[in-house]
């Protein structure tokens, strides 16, 4: 089991690693696999020892090698929290649904870093996930009926919760995004979780946003797209499906909430 763990812990962290490609690269329309990883700010490749998940971050202390400019600490809280996904999941959950909860989690904390700097879903996370999620519904809990139930009731329900918001105050209350992500939800959780996602998540996103004026819009998002998270599952959930969703409770929080209070700590440096 060390040997399980310790393996969990590398590959997390080189997924990690690659989910922060994703997240820089993606809203800018950029290839995930080519040029080789470079400084943002003078755009000088960065060498292999330097480029080591955690490592390299550390050896730099938090710095470009060639240009000095700070590398945000984002880099190592998304590949700290990749990792403990990673051991966690091999702790809790068996193939092959592990592998399965953690493509959903790494899809999720993509999503989150990007909503939270971005204010956008990508099509090429949520689209490709609804049909993954689906797909892999035919083999996994929570079986195919609850998944295409899923699916189409979380996109419909948010889609036309947006569309009577519109109707009745003239302008947008979200984004299509956030419907093709709840859609991506339904298909990898089922409709029974999602249903409780979204009223859970309304609920505690309009309670937040009441506290956070400031970062009304991130708490509603963050919440939001926490989808697996704060849930009392023993309300509605089979024991296979509380087995398969143990590790998005626990370590998928743990990870939203880390980056969270990075986010507002690196707003208030700012300041």
């Amino acid at each position: 089991m060390a040997g399980a763990v310790l393996l969990a812990l590398a590959m997390g962290l080189i997924v990690g690693s690659f989910l922060n490609v994703c997240i820089h690269r993606l809203p800018l329309r950029e290839s995930v696999v080519w040029p080789a990883s470079r400084c943002p700010h003078c755009r000088a490749a960065i060498a292999p020892g330097d480029n080591i998940p955690l490592i390299g971050y550390l050896r730099l202390r938090g710095r470009c090698r060639n240009c000095r400019s700070p590398i945000s600490v984002q880099y190592p809280i998304v590949e700290l929290t990749t990792a403990a996904i990673f051991v966690g999941a091999v702790l809790l959950v068996d193939p092959p649904l592990l592998f399965a909860r953690l493509a959903f989690a790494c899809a999720m904390i993509v999503l989150f870093v990007i909503d939270l700097e971005h204010r956008i879903l990508p099509d090429v996370i949520t689209l490709p996930g609804i049909v993954i999620g689906f797909v892999l519904s035919f083999f996994l809990p929570p079986g195919w009926r609850d998944s295409a139930i899923g699916l189409l009731v979380g996109g419909g329900v948010l889609w036309l919760m947006g569309e009577l918001y519109f109707r009745v105050r003239g302008e947008e209350g979200m984004g299509f995004g956030d419907v093709k992500m709840l859609a991506m939800i339904g298909a990898f959780l089922g409709w029974k979780l999602m249903i409780l996602t979204l009223m859970l998540s309304s609920f505690i996103g309009s309670i937040v946003g009441l506290g956070m004026r400031s970062h009304a819009g991130v708490a509603a998002k963050m919440f939001r797209t926490l989808a697996d998270v704060n849930i009392n599952i023993q309300m509605i959930a089979t024991s296979e499906i509380k087995t398969s969703i143990v590790v998005d409770a626990k370590f998928v929080e743990l990870a939203v909430r880390v980056l969270h209070d990075a986010f507002v700590a690196g707003q208030e440096s700012a300041a």
